[in-house]
C-alpha cells in the first residue's frame, strides 16, 4: 500500500524545487497555487519519511538477530522488530486512508454563512454567538479570517453573516458544520425561566477557482447601492455596496465590506461561483446513492445536524450520535473533538463502501 503513495511523494518534491525557482518566486499567483498544493501533498511526504525510518529500524533489527548469538541483544532486537513491525503496519493503514476517494474541494479554503432560522431574537442571537464560535476556531488553526458580509438585528443579533475562513484544509474539517444548528436555553429576555427552542442555518462553501465554474455575464443583474452597518463612515458615503443576481438560478449575492465598489464586486462573484459550486455539488450527491452511503450526513442543507443544549451543558451532533459537555468551551471554539469524531465516522464509511 506504501509504494502507492510514491506519485505523490514524487509531486511533493517536484513542486518544492519550482518553489526555489526565481521565475515562480517573481509570480506571486503562481508561487501561491504551488505552494498551497505543495502543502496539501505535505501529509504523503510526512508518512513515507516515518515509513523509511520504521523499514531502517526494521531492517536493522533483522539483521541483528540473524548475525548476534548474544542473547540479551538478540532481546532487544526483537523488541525493535516488533515495534517497527507494527508501526510500518500502522503507517500502511494510513496510507489506505490517505489513498480513498477525496473531495477536490478538502484542501480550500471556505466562505462559511451563518443565518437564524426559527425562534426570532434569540435565533439571531444564538446566530451571532455561531459565527463568532467559527472565527475563534479558525482563529485557534492559525487561518485568515476575513467577514464578508455581516449585518445586525435592533437586540444585537446576527441577521446574515458571511465570512471568509483562508486556509489549507479549511474545507475538510469545516464541511460537516452545513445543516441546521438547535439552540435550547432560557433566553435573556425571558422572565418566567422557560427554555427556549430556536434553530440556525450554517452553509459551508469551498472557495473555487474562476476557472472551475463557467459564468454568463447575460445571465447577471448586478445592482449597486450605498453601504451601511459596520463598516464605517467611508463606507457610507459612496454606492459601494453590490447586490448580484443570477438569473438562472435565482441566486443572490450581496456584498458591503470593501469601500471599493471594484472590490466588493470581485468579492461577490467569488461567493457566486461558490454557491454554484455547492449546487452541482449537492444534485451529484443526490443523484449518487453510493456517494451518499459514504457520508456522515445526507449533505441536505435542511438537515438538523446538532442541538446545543445550554441548561444540560451538552452539545449533541445527530448524525453521529456524539454528545460533549463543556458547552462554554465548544462556543469558545474548542470543537476540534466534535470535527475529528465526524472526520472518522466519514473515514470509516468510506472504507466500507470502498474496500
Amino acid at each position: 500500500m506504501i509504494e502507492k503513495i510514491l506519485p505523490f511523494v514524487q509531486k511533493y518534491k517536484e513542486l518544492g524545487e519550482k518553489m526555489c525557482d526565481p521565475n515562480v518566486i517573481a509570480d506571486l499567483a503562481q508561487y501561491t497555487k504551488i505552494a498551497k498544493e505543495h502543502s496539501a501533498l505535505s501529509e504523503y511526504n510526512d508518512l513515507y519519511e516515518k515509513y523509511e525510518k520504521a523499514k531502517a529500524k526494521l531492517d536493522s533489527a533483522v539483521a541483528v538477530l540473524g548475525e548476534s548469538t548474544d542473547a540479551e541483544l538478540s532481546e532487544m532486537a526483537q523488541v525493535e522488530k516488533d515495534e517497527a513491525s507494527a508501526e510500518i503496519e500502522r503507517l500502511e493503514d494510513e496510507a489506505r486512508i490517505m489513498l480513498l476517494p477525496k473531495d477536490k474541494n478538502d484542501d480550500n479554503s471556505v466562505y462559511i454563512e451563518v443565518r437564524p432560522a426559527a425562534g426570532g431574537d434569540e435565533a439571531s442571537l444564538f446566530g451571532a454567538e455561531l459565527f463568532n464560535m467559527y472565527r475563534r476556531y479558525a482563529d485557534k488553526k492559525g487561518w485568515k479570517v476575513e467577514v464578508i458580509e455581516y449585518s445586525e438585528t435592533e437586540v444585537g443579533g446576527l441577521k446574515e453573516g458571511v465570512m471568509l475562513v483562508d486556509g489549507v484544509g479549511a474545507y475538510r474539517a469545516l464541511k460537516w458544520e452545513s445543516g441546521v444548528h438547535r439552540v435550547q436555553r432560557v433566553p435573556e429576555t425571558e422572565s418566567q425561566g422557560r427554555v427556549h427552542t430556536s434553530t440556525v442555518t450554517v452553509a459551508v462553501l469551498p472557495e473555487v477557482e474562476e476557472s472551475d465554474v463557467d459564468i454568463n455575464d447575460k445571465d447577471l443583474r448586478i445592482d449597486t447601492y450605498r453601504a451601511g452597518g459596520h463598516g464605517g463612515q467611508g463606507v457610507n458615503t459612496t454606492d459601494s455596496a453590490i447586490r448580484i443576481t443570477h438569473l438562472p438560478t435565482g441566486i443572490v449575492v450581496t456584498c458591503q465590506d470593501e469601500r471599493s465598489q471594484i472590490k466588493n464586486k470581485d468579492r461577490a462573484m467569488k461567493i457566486l461561483r461558490a454557491k454554484l459550486e455547492d449546487m452541482a455539488r449537492q444534485k451529484a450527491i443526490n443523484e449518487n446513492a453510493q456517494q451518499r452511503k459514504s457520508q456522515v450526513g445526507t449533505g441536505d442543507r435542511s438537515e438538523r445536524i446538532r442541538t446545543y443544549n445550554f441548561p444540560q451543558d451538552r452539545v449533541t451532533d445527530h448524525r453521529i450520535g456524539l454528545s460533549l459537555h463543556s458547552i462554554n468551551n465548544f462556543m469558545q471554539g474548542d470543537i476540534d473533538e466534535m470535527l475529528d469524531a465526524l472526520h472518522k465516522e466519514e473515514v470509516r464509511l468510506k472504507l466500507e463502501n470502498f474496500a
